[in-house]
């Protein structure tokens, strides 16, 4: 156990390599929460990150960290206002975490008005890779750290639509077209050339492939791979499948402005059926017992940390 002084004389990046995690789960401060609504989503919550801190602690069991500090934390964003740390997971509602970010930092009023390419593209939040080693140690310490998480299964077949189903000028030439070529032996020009109409059981190829044609994405990449949930401890554990009270119990705790409550939009292609349990049965039919299988190996690491039912 160092002091802080000690901790806070030697380098942070040295400090934090040293240590054995997961470090001890602190408790959630609550003093900004009112009314007793929450009791239920809070005792859910208090449920989940036990579940991750014990899962962490067996499957950790005294491994050091050997990642750099500064990409540990590249998929982080920062709200200074609220202290907040949000780590984002593709596919499970961070678009409109996004949009509330940027309220909550007075970058706009209100979460409606704010456009997908604005979200994305608008590099209006800052992560905590652009802070120096000392602004990343302390806000790792001191801010209310969240990740919002989503079966695996569910979180594939909807990046997958998104992505491959739905015209997309990158997707399409840079993946599409390397997967069509690799994975479709009678593939004609046009396929060749566009990248177009990739079939769910050719990406899952790709994505099962120790030699892939292309790299890994962000939209399919496992959660622990993205926000190291074993290193980093989050103080709250938001699911999809519960977004909306998880996301609204989260803006009481870090005191949000009243009025400000988790936006209920779909943020792009809002005429298709959502990718729900039965959407992703049809999905997974396409593939054989197999692939299937090595489909849930690949995500084993997600469905062990939040708890989730293999499918």
């Amino acid at each position: 156990q160092l002091s802080d002084q000690q901790k806070m004389s030697e380098s942070p990046l040295s400090w934090f390599r040293g240590v054995y995690l997961p470090p001890a789960l602190r408790p959630l401060n609550k003093t900004l929460v009112k009314g007793g609504k929450w009791k239920d989503v809070d005792s859910t919550q208090e449920k989940r990150r036990s579940f991750l801190h014990d899962f962490c602690k067996k499957y950790n069991s005294r491994k050091q960290l050997r990642t750099h500090l500064v990409h540990l934390v590249s998929r982080i964003y920062v709200e200074d206002r609220h202290k907040v740390l949000y780590c984002e997971v593709p596919k499970a509602g961070c678009s409109n975490w996004k949009r509330v970010l940027m309220v909550l930092n007075g970058l706009a009023a209100s979460a409606h008005n704010i456009s997908h390419d604005d979200v994305h593209y608008g590099k209006h939040l800052r992560k905590l890779d652009s802070y120096d080693l000392k602004g990343i140690y302390t806000r790792l310490n001191t801010y209310t750290k969240t990740i919002f998480v989503r079966d695996p299964m569910e979180r594939l077949v909807s990046a997958f639509r998104d992505k491959f189903e739905h015209p997309n000028s990158y997707y399409h030439p840079v993946f599409g077209k390397a997967i069509i070529k690799k994975y479709r032996h009678n593939a004609n020009e046009e396929a060749l050339k566009t990248g177009s109409g990739v079939k769910f059981k050719e990406f899952i190829q790709y994505l099962l492939d120790s030699h892939r044609p292309v790299g890994m994405d962000i939209h399919w990449e496992q959660v622990s791979n993205l926000c190291y949930p074993c290193l980093i401890n989050y103080d709250f554990i938001g699911k999809f499948e519960t977004l909306e009270e998880d996301a609204n119990y989260f803006l009481q705790l870090v005191g949000a402005p009243a009025e400000l409550k988790f936006p209920k939009f779909k943020d792009r292609h809002s005429s298709d059926e959502r990718t729900s349990a039965e959407v992703v049965r049809q999905y997974l039919k396409e593939l054989s017992k197999e692939e299937r299988q090595l489909t849930y190996d690949f995500y084993y690491l997600d469905y062990l940390m939040f708890n989730y039912t293999s499918p």
